[in-house]
This record gives structure tokens, sequence and C-alpha cells, in this order.
């Protein structure tokens, strides 16, 4: 079977595409025949060595993928050979046939293309888990999302709208509204002004009656991150999911007394590991919100396996909307 090799820490280009040997799921394990694979910004971190866990050289990066079950090891009785299924990892996804332990599978529903599957896993639970496990979210509250047209920003707006709440777009550039818009936002706001710092809460306070908003769900960091701190809601909330903008940002705390407000980070991966039951109620509850009508993949554009540099370079330019994918 093919699987995209990093034999090295470095720019997505110097992957290469091997022939391994299939592997064999072990006890508590299955082996998945991959359909498609979802490609995200923390693929790009770990390619590069500049997450914060570093797999051991060489390796197979992806951290999500969506397939059918050929084989399962000794002890599994949950899964059988023919199931589709979504299965989160810390890597190896981005391979034609993977292992993985029972707890890392989720059930795709039956009317869902692999493709979409697999771009609803990673991006949608950290949005679920940002919104409602460290936002604190309640239905009728005004949440400001930036980052608002990536994968992670997107299904944040539709959970938000879905969810009851009103959703504030922040976006990098106007000829991103109308992506925002589509996905459900209710208001834009440009983080492309000049005067960032007074110009992210003067319009924040212009939509929401001069309160500011309730939750930010924040992948940004940097100079975004400190505009949006000063545009929370009294006993507002701000969820650090990343620092895509590149400076990760110093909090002063009188500020967090001052106004009585609250910030958290979230780590991802943790909930899969640490919590993989509650993993799979989210994802449960994200796909019957599919089946509604009410939430979609957001997928951009697809890639065959050897162009996985190209995917990438599409997050790392910061020109992708939504989600791109590989299929195998």
């Amino acid at each position: 079977m093919r699987a995209v090799m990093m034999e090295a820490f470095g720019a997505p280009e110097t992957a290469v595409v091997k022939d391994l040997p299939s592997p064999v799921p072990g006890p508590g394990q299955v082996a998945i025949r991959t359909r498609a694979a979802g490609v995200n910004y923390p693929d790009l971190l770990v390619v590069e060595g500049r997450y914060q866990h570093k797999p051991p050289l060489p390796f197979v990066p992806g951290k999500e993928l969506a397939g059918e079950i050929t084989a399962v090891g000794a002890g599994v009785t949950a899964w059988k050979p023919g199931d589709r299924v979504m299965a989160q990892m810390e890597y190896g996804a981005f391979a034609e046939e993977v292992v993985a332990g029972v707890d890392q599978c989720f059930a795709i529903p039956d009317a869902m293309a692999f493709s979409d599957a697999a771009a609803m896993g990673l991006v949608y639970q950290t949005a679920w888990f940002a919104l409602l496990d460290r936002g604190g979210f309640v239905p009728g509250e005004r949440v400001l999302v930036m980052g608002a047209t990536g994968g992670v920003g997107m299904a944040a707006i539709q959970l938000v709208k879905a969810l009851g709440g009103t959703a504030l777009a922040g976006v990098s550039t106007m000829s991103k509204a109308d992506a925002a818009r589509q996905a459900g936002a209710d208001h834009i706001i440009d983080l492309s002004v000049e005067n960032l710092r007074d110009g992210l809460r003067d319009q924040v306070h212009a939509v929401t009656d001069g309160q500011g908003a309730d939750v930010c769900i924040d992948p940004l960091g940097g100079d975004p991150f400190d505009a949006a701190m000063r545009a929370l809601a009294w006993c507002g909330r701000m969820v650090v999911v990343g620092f895509a903008a590149g400076r990760i940002p110093v909090i002063k705390a009188n500020y967090l007394l001052v106004k009585n407000i609250a910030v958290s980070g979230l780590q991802w991966s943790d909930y899969r590991d640490r919590t993989p039951e509650r993993m799979a109620e989210a994802q449960a509850e994200i796909f019957r919100l599919h089946a509604e009508g009410k939430l979609s993949a957001n997928v951009m554009a697809t890639y065959p396996l050897e162009r996985m540099a190209e995917a990438m370079a599409v997050i790392s330019d910061r020109k992708v909307v939504g989600k791109v994918v590989l299929e195998m």
C-alpha cells in the first residue's frame, strides 16, 4: 500500500510517497482501507517539526481519515469488516491502509460521502469543545469567531447557528466575507482595518448594542487576539485554539479582573486521548446536526495522495475556505 512519508522534518514538498507493507491490527485495533483523509493546519506544523508533539522519524503524517474496516484485532467486538468509519489519530492517516484503536473510530452515516466524513472530525470536534466545554456557550449568546473561513472557523460558525447563537465572523480580508455569510455568519468583522486594536472592538460593539461578544473562539493569536480581548462583553470567555497569526500573545491579568473575563485553552488531542467517550458523544451530535441539514462539510477541494504538498500549501498560504481533503 502507498503512504506519504516524511523522512525528516521540513517543507511538505520534501515528502515522498512510498510503498509500505499493509499494517496488521493488534489487540483492540482495526485495519481500515482509507478512502479520504482530512488535511489540517496542525498537520503542517507536524510535517515542519513545529508541533508540540513530534513523531519519531520517519513517519506518515495525517490526523484523520474515513474509510472501511478490512480486519479487526483480537478482542474487538464493536466493529466488523465492511463498517464505514471515521478515525482520529496523532499521525499516520495519509496512507491507503491504517490501523486505529477502537476508541479512535466513529461510525459514518450511510448517506455521507467519505470525503465529507473526513472533513467533519478534527475541526468540528475542536469547535464543539471550544464552544460548549471551554467557552460555556448557551443559546442566545453572541460568539466572535476569529479566522472564520478556516476549517475550525467555519465549523464554529455553523455550530453557533445550529445551537441558537449569533455568529460574528472575523475575516482577514473582506474578500472572504461572502464565504463566512454562506456558512451562516450574522455579522462580518473586518480584521484588515488599519487600527485593529480599536477597530475590532468598534465593529463588535456596533452589532451587539455596545455589549461585546460573550464568547470568542480564536485560532489566530497575535494582534487579532489582543484586539478581540478588548471586544469581550462583561464576563466574556476567550478560548485559545491556536496561533496561526504567528505570535503567541501575552495576557495582562489585571484586564481579566477589571472585566470579569476568562481565558481558557483547548488542546484537541487531549480530548481524543483522555475522554474518548465524550469525543464519541460529540461526534454523534455533529453527525446528527449534519443529517438535519444544519451543518455541512465545507470541502473546498480534494487532492490525490501524491499532491499532499499542494493541499498543505493552500492552508499555509491562508487560501483555504473550509477544508481540503486527500482522496485515495
